[in-house]
């Protein structure tokens, strides 16, 4: 009788490992006739630009576990408490203030991406680039009152971001067959723009040194990586877009009724499969919530208590917005795998700088849905030595929704604890 194949097989030469790819031998017997199809999976990030008021947002941290008393900030989620995990002492292991905010989902500095072998991208564009052509937009960038600053290619690329209307006239505005017509001719163009980028390089190569061929390799994978999405997106120009009843939404100037408007947007795109990874940077407008101020000043707070009501009634409400998040994927079906679209959606809240003072340690981090096995408070070491990346939560994240990978970013493996 066979005995299967570990994965994580190697062949070993003298001081060389190499993984083998995922064989047949390695499914074990009882799986090898019917073999199990990979849900598909989506993920949602929401987030904001200056951290969060940490003593109402984390629960105590003897509190681990199931039975934690849920915090001032989080109250929102209550209702969901079997369906999310809070999470305490995750970070990227650096300090920085704002430079920390566009690190949240890859955990590589920008600066410092030229160390790892898929630099910075983000979580968001690596779910993208596995997906590929599945949807009509690999991924979608969104802000609301505040730039999105998280989403980041594998070529160090920051990823712009649009609004509420535009991604609605985006999903389901049909384009004119003049606009149709210039798309497609631009895909062309491009095309033939990289073919002889790619000539003239291969050209240059032979007569440059061994660091000035490693430079060039890293411009053709820059160069394929485009070419690669050119030909997966150009189909789509042709196809129709899909039908909604949902009106295009006009919440007027208020940052609730924005947020929530956008919010239901991005339930709609899940929903119409449009795509399958987003992210959604929120901020503040001076006026809303009765509040006079700048959302920044806000974070600098300094114990002053009207500062610190101010920041627990924005993040109160961006917790809020999750939680109706939540409620509008478990209603919706998931036409794709059966369940609801929750079962099978990710959705992380979190920030890349901890709290208003600039640190960056301790990030505010939660996650429902997905598949994972949630109904708890997981505190990780404190002690330095001892702390675990924030890296292998995202690491996490991407095996459950189906890549074979072993290191994301800065991670030094996948989340203890957290189970799928």
């Amino acid at each position: 009788m066979r005995t299967p194949l570990n994965r994580r097989t190697f062949l070993r030469g003298t001081g060389v490992a190499i993984a083998l790819p995922m064989l047949e031998a390695m499914v074990p017997l009882g799986r090898a006739a019917t073999k199990s199809k990979q849900p598909v999976k989506r993920f949602v990030c929401l987030s904001n630009n200056y951290g969060v008021y940490q003593k109402a947002f984390f629960p105590d941290p003897g509190q681990s576990g199931k039975n934690y008393d849920m915090p001032e900030t989080l109250k929102g989620l209550e209702k969901h408490r079997e369906d999310f995990t809070v999470f305490s002492n995750l970070d990227h292991g650096f300090t920085g203030g704002h430079r920390g905010v566009p690190v949240l989902l890859s955990g590589v500095r920008p600066v410092l991406a030229h160390n790892y072998a898929e630099g910075n991208i983000s979580l968001d564009q690596k779910l993208a680039e596995y997906h590929g052509a599945a949807t009509r937009f690999p991924s979608m960038t969104l802000g609301c009152r505040e730039r999105n600053l998280l989403s980041f290619t594998r070529t160090g690329v920051q990823v712009p971001s649009i609004d509420l209307r535009a991604a609605y006239r985006a999903m389901f505005f049909e384009d004119s067959a003049d606009k149709k017509a210039s798309a497609a001719e631009d895909f062309k163009r491009h095309s033939s723009i990289l073919d002889v980028v790619l000539d003239q390089a291969k050209t240059l190569n032979k007569e440059l040194g061994k660091q000035d061929q490693e430079k060039l390799e890293e411009y053709f994978d820059s160069v394929r990586t485009l070419e690669k999405k050119l030909v997966q997106q150009e189909p789509w120009i042709g196809r129709p877009k899909p039908k909604t009843d949902v009106p295009e939404p006009n919440p007027g100037n208020r940052t609730a009724d924005q947020l929530k408007a956008t919010v239901e947007i991005i339930a709609l795109a899940l929903q119409t499969d449009s795509t399958r990874a987003i992210t959604l940077a929120s901020g503040f407008a001076n006026g809303d919530f009765g509040l006079d101020g700048g959302y920044h000043g806000f974070s600098h707070h300094g114990e002053r208590p009207e500062l610190v009501t101010a920041l627990k009634k924005i993040e109160g409400y961006q917790i809020a917005m999750m939680s109706h998040l939540i409620d509008l994927l478990k209603t919706q079906d998931d036409p794709i795998n059966g369940g609801t679209l929750f079962d099978h959606t990710s959705v992380l809240y979190g920030c890349g700088m901890a709290a208003g003072t600039h640190q960056t340690k301790n990030l505010p981090l939660v996650l429902a849905g997905g598949g994972f096995e949630h109904g708890e408070h997981k505190v990780y070491p404190e002690p330095e030595g001892q702390r675990v990346p924030a890296a292998n939560l995202l690491l996490s994240i991407l095996q459950n929704s189906g890549l074979e990978i072993d290191q994301f970013g800065s991670s030094s493996g996948t989340l203890t604890g957290l189970e799928f």
